[in-house]
């Protein structure tokens, strides 16, 4: 889920679509938000480290 404008809430949007989705909040306005922007959160996205709901164990 991209949500632009710098907001960092739902408002009740797509509750439990979005349940187990990755967020990638950015400042930049929907009108331009344009391909490099897309990309750039993509890459942030493959940075993240995923558990897929699995708990890791404490070494």
């Amino acid at each position: 889920m991209i949500r632009t404008s710098g907001e960092q809430r739902l408002s009740n949007y797509l509750l439990w679509q979005l349940a187990y989705s990755e967020f990638y909040f950015t400042d930049i306005p929907w009108p331009a938000f344009t391909k490099e922007e897309l990309i750039k959160a993509v890459e942030e996205y493959n940075r993240r480290h995923r558990r897929f709901g699995g708990v890791e164990e404490a070494e």
